[in-house]
Parts: C-alpha cells; sequence; structure tokens
C-alpha cells in the first residue's frame, strides 16, 4: 500500500472508532444536537476551530494563495473577525435564549422569535445550501487522495463520505466533539510544522520573492502578488461582508454555542477560535506562494496544497501534513453534517410532520438522515466545480437570507416576522437578480452577494418602523 495512503487511512479508521466508541453513550436527542449542554471553553473551543478549518481554509486558501498570494489571507481573516464578534456579542446573548427555552437549532430559536413558516423557508435554503457546503469540504479530501495515491475523484470522495457519516451518525455533537480534539491536534501540529519547509524549499522569503517574480516576469503583477489587496477591493470587500455575518450566524457554530455548559465558556471558546482561525490564515496563505513558487504550472490551484505537503518536505512531516489536511475537511465535514441533520430532522421533520415525535425516535431519524445526506453530498460533489465555488453557494444563501432577521431579531423587540420574510427574499431576489439579468456582476466595488445582504439589512431596518411588532406576545 502507498504509505501515505496507509497512514491517512489508519488515522481514519481511528476516527471512526473514536466516533462508534462516544456513540454508545449518547442517549437522546439533546445529547445528538446539543451535547448535554456541557462543554466547558476548552471542549467548545476545540469542536469550533476544528470546525472552522475546513476545505477551504486549508486547500481553497491555499489555492487562493497560489493565484493572488498574499490578499488571500482575507479568507479566514474575515471569519476569524466574525467568530470574535460571536464570542463577544452573538454568542453570549443566544445561549441565554437556547438555554431559557430549551432550543436545540438555530430554527428552534427562528421559530420561537418569529413563526413556523419563516423556519421551515429558512431551513429550507440552508439544507439546500448546506449540501453544497458539504460537497465542498468532499471535493477537498478527494483532492488530497488523488494526490497521494491517484485515486479518482469520484472515489476520493466516496471514501470522504463513508469515514464522516459513520462517525458523525453513531453520536452527533458529542462524538464529533471528542474526535475534534484529535483532529485540532494533527491539524495544528500539521501546518505548524509543514510551513518551515515548505519556505526552506523555495529559499525562504527572499528565494520565494525571486521565483515568483521570475515566474510572472512583470514588476506590477509581482507587487501585486504580494499586496494585501492584491486580489481586488470587490473580492475583499465581499469576502467581509459574506464571511464576518457568516461566521457569527452559521446555524453549525450556533449549534455549538448552544452546547456551552455557561456563559463564560461561550465567551472564552469562542474568543480562542477567533484568535487561532486570524493567526492559522497566514499558513495557507505562505503554502500556497511557496507552491507557486515550486510548481507555477499546476493545472488546477486547488491541487497546490496536497502537492507542496507531498513533495516539499521529507516523509515524516509529509506523511503528518497530509493527515493534518484530511483532519482538517473531516473535522468540518461532521459540523456541516449536524447542521443537515438539525435542519432536516428537527426544523422540518418535527416541526411540520411529526411534532408529537419521541425524543428517541428524533435520535434515530436524525442518524437515518445523516446518512442520507452523506449519499446526497456524494453525488452533488462530483458535479461541482471547485471548493470556493461550493462555499461562496452557501455562505452566499446563509448570510442574505439569515443574518439581518436572526441579528435584528435577537437585539431588537420591534424586528416582526413580515419584516424578516421582506428582508430574507427581497435580499436573496437581489442576488438571484444580479446573477441571472447582469452575468453575475454586482455594481461598483459590491459584488452581487454583498448587494444582497446591504439591501437584506436595509430592509429589516427599514421594516422596525414600518410594519414593527406591536407588543411582546406578537410575532
Amino acid at each position: 500500500m502507498n504509505l501515505y495512503l496507509g497512514v491517512i487511512v489508519g488515522y481514519a479508521l481511528l476516527l471512526i472508532l473514536l466516533g462508534h466508541l462516544v456513540g454508545k453513550h449518547v442517549k437522546g436527542a439533546a445529547d445528538f444536537f446539543v451535547g448535554g449542554r456541557s462543554f466547558n471553553a476548552g471542549l467548545l473551543f476545540t469542536t469550533l476551530i476544528a470546525a472552522n478549518i475546513g476545505a477551504g481554509s486549508t486547500v481553497g486558501v491555499t489555492g487562493l494563495a497560489y493565484k493572488f498570494g498574499v490578499s488571500s489571507w482575507w479568507w479566514i481573516g474575515c471569519s476569524g473577525l466574525g467568530s470574535l464578534i460571536l464570542a463577544y456579542i452573538v454568542g453570549p446573548a443566544v445561549w441565554k435564549v437556547a438555554r431559557k427555552y430549551n432550543l436545540y437549532t438555530m430554527g428552534d430559536y427562528l421559530d420561537f422569535r418569529y413563526s413556523h413558516a419563516f423556519r421551515g423557508v429558512t431551513s429550507t435554503m440552508m439544507a439546500i445550501g448546506t449540501l453544497a457546503l458539504f460537497s465542498g469540504q468532499l471535493l477537498g479530501i478527494a483532492w488530497i487522495l488523488n494526490v497521494v495515491a491517484g485515486i479518482e475523484k469520484l472515489y476520493g470522495i466516496i471514501i470522504a463520505a463513508v469515514v464522516v457519516t459513520l462517525y458523525f451518525s453513531a453520536g452527533g455533537i458529542k462524538s464529533a466533539a471528542i474526535v475534534n480534539i484529535i483532529e485540532l491536534i494533527v491539524i495544528l501540529l500539521g501546518f505548524c510544522i509543514a510551513t518551515p519547509f515548505a519556505l526552506q524549499y523555495v529559499g525562504g522569503w527572499s528565494g520565494l520573492q525571486a521565483a515568483v517574480a521570475s515566474h510572472m516576469a512583470d514588476p506590477a503583477l509581482t507587487a501585486k502578488y504580494f499586496a494585501w489587496d492584491g486580489m481586488g477591493t470587490t473580492a475583499i470587500v465581499g469576502y467581509f461582508l459574506m464571511l464576518t455575518p457568516a461566521f457569527c450566524i452559521s446555524p453549525g457554530l450556533i449549534g455549538k454555542v448552544y452546547a456551552a455548559k455557561d456563559e463564560k465558556a461561550v465567551r472564552v471558546g469562542t474568543l480562542w477560535n477567533g484568535i487561532v482561525q486570524l493567526a492559522f490564515a497566514f499558513l495557507p496563505m505562505l503554502i500556497g506562494m511557496c507552491a507557486y513558487a515550486a510548481f507555477p504550472d499546476l493545472g488546477n490551484q486547488e491541487l497546490a496544497l496536497p502537492k507542496a505537503m507531498k513533495e516539499m518536505m521529507p516523509f515524516g512531516v509529509s506523511a503528518l501534513a497530509l493527515s493534518a489536511i484530511f483532519a482538517a475537511e473531516v473535522s468540518t465535514c461532521d459540523t456541516v453534517l449536524y447542521m443537515l441533520a438539525t435542519s432536516l430532522s428537527k426544523d422540518l421533520y418535527k416541526t411540520f410532520f411529526r411534532p408529537d415525535i419521541s425524543d428517541e425516535e428524533l435520535l434515530k431519524v436524525s442518524r437515518k438522515l445523516t446518512v442520507l445526506c452523506g449519499i446526497a453530498g456524494i453525488f452533488i460533489a462530483c458535479y461541482m466545480a471547485n471548493i470556493i465555488t461550493a462555499l461562496a453557494i452557501f455562505y452566499s444563501l446563509m448570510t442574505v437570507s439569515l443574518a439581518a432577521p436572526f441579528l435584528f431579531g435577537l437585539f431588537t423587540e420591534k424586528a416582526s416576522t413580515r419584516g424578516a420574510f421582506c428582508s430574507a427574499v427581497l435580499g436573496v431576489a437581489v442576488v438571484l437578480g444580479l446573477k441571472f439579468f447582469n452575468g453575475g456582476k454586482g455594481i461598483g466595488i459590491l459584488n452581487s452577494t454583498s448587494l444582497g445582504i446591504i439591501v437584506a439589512a436595509v430592509v429589516m431596518l427599514v421594516s422596525l418602523w414600518v410594519f414593527p411588532r406591536q407588543k411582546t406576545g406578537e410575532k
């Protein structure tokens, strides 16, 4: 067996075993969805950061760095800013509500704050977007297996889906949290060790600059590659408006916040998650730039990370680094499956089809739906162009439709169901309108998603005066 593949297979089997062992102790939906609300700051930190460092933050950002250079930092950087807002503002506020009213999911909150109908519409949109996100994570693992063992894309996707589905369906968020501890150690250790080797391979920072200048043969393009705004203002503003809110209101992250045992755990665990994101952002950026310096003719930029990990360092470091990428993709996959399982089982199935379902039956349904989502993700991943495209679909849908209703609903009593519907519908309509009638382009420095987010926020703000909630009991 290929030695690299052997290391990854052994690691995957360890994750499945851990998930199965933890799953034996999961007795009901409360354990599966919110971990019995028992996570301390350390456990919350590990499960949040492991979720946030996935295919987009590793394979995707390294691919962006391969193409755009230093400015690729903004993808993770904007996400980290969102995590800091979650730590100090959004997280503690929503945790108090969830604790008081025994909420399990984001959908539970939207139902509590607005209505069944709004919960149903947003949960359906989230399910569609989350399947795209899941497929993007599967693609990341497939590219790794392709580089290290020559495994075809389809088979790599299937292997990825099987590993994640098996260990998550066993124990839900509880098994994911325990497995995430192992994954986080591998991810951070792997990338911290691999980055100096990548820089050494190209002759340090000066060697990197010289190689890039040689490949580009244009001083202006070289300067742009090393500039913080190299990819353009439109792209960076788009990342800020799309990703910063997304990491405050993502159903998967909010669900993990619900699992905290107290408000201090929310603040401390989420704060460290944001700090580590901001620091980690430099690692895939540097590796991607080194990959361009060493291998300027890669046909697919998303192969930059596994290619660098395999070719730029000795076997021991390389095997650890490739396991780190695998760990990153798998750790985010389990969060995505968590979002899908909660949206489909709790927000849709229980709310609209079986409101009287017992706790034990809901747990069984959640596990079955997790398996079905794993299968659906395989089919979608086969047709998805690349990881960043998959993630952009999810983050656009989520931020445009959810950010304004969720945040306004959390911090003002005047937000109404009518306002939430208008905000979500008009925001999504703007994005779709620009996509189909303006070639997907925005206006000025704002892309279509940025405009949709701004429109949704303005509509929600205006609705506070046009049709406010008249009294506390009215939605």
